[in-house]
């Protein structure tokens, strides 16, 4: 890549001295030399540095990361901090050197992670497992940059040999670890941070991420398509601005066609933060707490920056990177290339009837999972069962349905079946290849008709996102590792879209339906989830019965 030498003049807003002055910033062969002050100037637009995203699953998208490159840059966002752990479930170490090389294509400054829990408990069946000789590999390499979340909290409280010795390699390496502990509270948090992890993303609640600060960890802000902790915690850019960044985790395209870390600035803008803080949460923390190769907008410095129409609306006008256009206007400046498509997906088509659940003699009541609206959590519900014919159904009326979890690695493992509520699904099913972090089919509906339909349209396409019901079907195909698409951004957006639409004109009455259905299956984030194995309690650490 040719490097770009030029110049740019108008407010600079220099985060090291908490200044905003008139001036110009100049660069040569893609690295700023010299930052200076001008009073001619007469430019109203803001220069600044380019943003972070201190935690992100580029898988989560559903695009390549050559193509999510391309929606991201026209937000402003110049780098991000990925945990490649998606595709490493289906395709282990190889998929880690396809999400690497594939970032590669573009400008944008990708830092994936090793992946430290793959498969994240033994509790389900993935399509790869990484061991600590296999992570370690991982870390070796120079373009491998941190340890990545380090979900299994209860293996690290318990002192678990193999994710010890991750951490002790990540520790020699100067590598920094993430993460991810939902709920861990006093003494337990001290003991988690003190065993490795220096960052979470996993706090839901203001008392929660206090502790983690005071066990002496940085605490990542998360909004996404699922998870939304900002109005939570946002009060920590007031109280520990330094220790705070900012991250999405996941995103479903429908949103990143709108914006990505440019709306965590305008809405902490908008509640009273300092603007100096915000933008060092989003830039400055995570550039310093993961050492990235990212410019801060001083002398030295690769000639990373945005230009910004000014703080009321803040709307990104343009985006450098190493001195080179690469966004302007609400578009990437370089070219779309074509998506290599692996992938890993032994599922056949499956019958209604493997859906039915028998009820058991006697009275008995059902655990049930209860799916919560813009949050990864869920809550452990006991209900009554809806009985036909000596057979556990869904009951729509009483947004008691059916949830099932079809292993794609294996064409004729049994499926898993279950309860939940919280979608409010009528009628009909909808089905995903993306569930974490095993990524089988999960599926959800309302009779053991729409389920099949829907999970045979994610077998057909070897991967996708579906919906059935009254009378019409719709499905995204994911055709690489069964998560990410080949299509242009915009075209999956719109297509991921409908098929959101769609769901809610089924019944359901979540923000993020296909978001939130691909949390159902992964464990180790409490309380209630189904694997392909079963109905799995985060809390207990064990498998229950559907019937109790």
């Amino acid at each position: 890549m040719k490097l770009s030498s030029g110049r740019m003049a108008g407010q600079i807003v220099d985060l090291h001295q908490r200044r905003i002055f008139a001036g110009v910033v100049e660069w040569r062969r893609g690295r700023i030399t010299r930052v200076r002050a001008d009073d001619r100037v007469q430019a109203k637009h803001l220069i600044m540095p380019g943003f972070v995203d201190a935690h992100i699953h580029i898988e989560s998208s559903l695009l390549p990361p050559a193509e999510f490159a391309r929606l991201a840059v026209a937000h402003g966002t110049v780098a991000t901090v990925s945990d490649p752990h998606e595709i490493a479930n289906v395709l282990g170490a190889r998929g880690v050197t396809h999400m690497i090389a594939d970032g590669r294509r573009t400008p944008l400054k990708f830092n994936f992670g090793a992946p430290s829990c793959v498969p994240a408990t033994t509790f389900e069946t993935a399509g790869a497992a990484l061991d600590a000789n296999a992570v370690a590999r991982l870390l070796a390499r120079e373009d491998v940059r941190y340890l990545a979340e380090v979900m299994n909290f209860p293996g690290v409280l318990g002192g678990d040999p193999a994710l010890r010795t991750m951490m002790e390699v990540a520790r020699k390496l100067g590598k920094p670890i993430d993460g991810h502990a939902p709920g861990l509270r006093g003494a337990q948090a001290r003991a988690y941070a003190a065993a490795g992890p220096s960052t979470d993303h996993e706090c839901f609640t203001l008392e929660e991420a206090q502790d983690k600060l005071a066990a002496g960890m940085k605490i990542l802000i998360r909004e996404g398509s699922a998870a939304r902790n900002f109005a939570a915690l946002a009060p920590l850019l007031h109280t520990h601005p330094e220790r705070v960044m900012f991250c999405c985790d996941d995103l479903h395209p429908d949103l990143l066609v709108g914006g990505h870390l440019d709306r965590h600035i305008r809405r902490a803008l908008a509640a009273g933060a300092d603007r100096f803080d915000v933008l060092r949460c989003a830039s400055v923390n995570p550039v310093e707490h993961y050492g990235l190769a990212v410019g801060l907008l001083r002398a030295g410095d690769p000639a990373d920056f945005v230009v910004v129409d000014g703080w009321k609306k803040f709307r990104v006008l343009r985006t450098y990177l190493d001195g080179r256009l690469i966004a302007a206007n609400g578009r990437a400046r370089f070219p779309r290339l074509a998506a290599k498509t692996p992938n890993q997906f032994r599922a056949q088509p499956r019958r209604a009837a493997e859906f039915a659940v028998s009820a058991t003699n006697g009275p008995a009541k059902l655990n049930v999972i209860e799916a919560l609206n813009g949050q990864l959590i869920t809550r452990h519900l006991t209900e009554a069962p809806a009985l036909r014919q000596g057979k556990l159904v869904a009951d729509p009326k009483r947004d008691l349905l059916k949830i099932a979890v079809v292993n794609r690695y294996a064409p004729r493992a049994p499926i898993a079946r279950g309860f939940i509520r919280g979608f409010g699904l009528k009628a009909g099913a909808i089905a995903s290849s993306v569930a974490h972090d095993s990524h089988n089919i999960v599926v959800i509906g309302a009779d053991d008709e729409a389920l099949a339909a829907a999970v045979n349209l994610v077998i057909k396409h070897r991967g996708g996102l579906s919906a059935v019901g009254r009378g019409r079907s719709l499905v995204l195909p994911l055709p690489i590792a069964g998560l990410m698409s080949d299509l242009p951004g915009p075209v999956v957006a719109r297509r991921y879209t409908e098929l959101d639409r769609f769901a809610k004109r089924l019944g359901s009455r979540l923000d993020a339906p296909f978001m939130t259905l691909s949390f159902m299956a992964l464990l180790v984030i409490p309380d209630l989830k189904l694997s392909d194995r079963g109905l799995f309690s985060a809390t207990r650490w064990g498998f229950l019965p559907v019937q109790t």
